[in-house]
């Protein structure tokens, strides 16, 4: 997750309910993300791109992103967005807003106004899927198991569950670091935790994990972009 810079929309007050005891999906889904504004998004990625190209594939990879979260079974599906929503926001996602500080105090915020299970994801990988969220999203997720976590392959990480969501576990854990992901998920251990992990997936931050990612996903909105800028971008 790279998700930097200072919230500038204020965190939402209520805390979000626990499921009832008829609901068959008993985790809340969350996405941080910044709002696709050019020269605020995906800036490692000019250049080669403009800031205009780098907010239109920061778009396309939010809006790949939602459609899994919408496709994907859980209790609520909740934006955490810093920026104001778009016309590329789908019906099915709340959006809150994030809370003030660095990443860690942000996501610890977005933790804390969950009560139950929580898993939360990033916007900067759009080849996320279903299937790929499924172990942390299905009914035995929380058997033996207190946390989730996908590692990303920059040494961040970019999806952690917490049963019991503890802001805590994520207050000082230093981020945007090629060792943020080893201290996050050694703080869930060093806590006891009993973690199971995701796989690995590559955060979009360059032109050169842009390209990886369009590859790897060629069905979806992020690749559809990326081929269109691609024939256009300056060498």
């Amino acid at each position: 997750m790279t998700t930097n810079g200072a919230s500038r929309t204020p965190a939402a007050s209520s805390t979000l309910s626990a499921p009832s005891a008829t609901s068959t999906a008993s985790t809340t889904l969350l996405v941080i993300a910044k709002a696709p504004v050019p020269g605020r998004v995906k800036t490692r990625l000019t250049p080669p791109f403009t800031t205009g190209e780098a907010a239109r594939l920061a778009e396309a990879a939010l809006v790949d992103t939602l459609r899994a979260v919408l496709a994907a079974p859980a209790r609520r599906r909740v934006l955490v967005l810093d920026g104001a929503p778009g016309a590329w926001l789908p019906q099915g996602i709340e959006v809150v807003g994030q809370g003030a500080g660095g990443l860690d105090e942000r996501l610890a915020a977005a933790f804390a106004g969950c009560a139950g299970p929580a898993v939360l994801i990033g916007m900067d990988t759009p080849q996320v899927t279903p299937s790929l969220l499924a172990p942390a999203l299905g009914a035995d997720a929380w058997r033996d198991c207190d946390a989730w976590f996908g590692s990303a392959d920059d040494g961040g990480f970019w999806a952690l569950g917490l049963a019991e969501p503890d802001p805590e576990l994520l207050r000082g854990v230093p981020m945007s670091t090629a060792h943020t992901g080893a201290a996050q998920r050694a703080r869930l251990t060093r806590a006891g935790l009993r973690v199971r992990d995701l796989p690995v997936l590559r955060d979009v931050d360059t032109a050169e994990d842009a390209a990886l990612v369009a590859a790897a996903a060629p069905d979806g909105r992020f690749a559809a972009e990326h081929a269109r800028l691609t024939r256009v971008v300056r060498p």
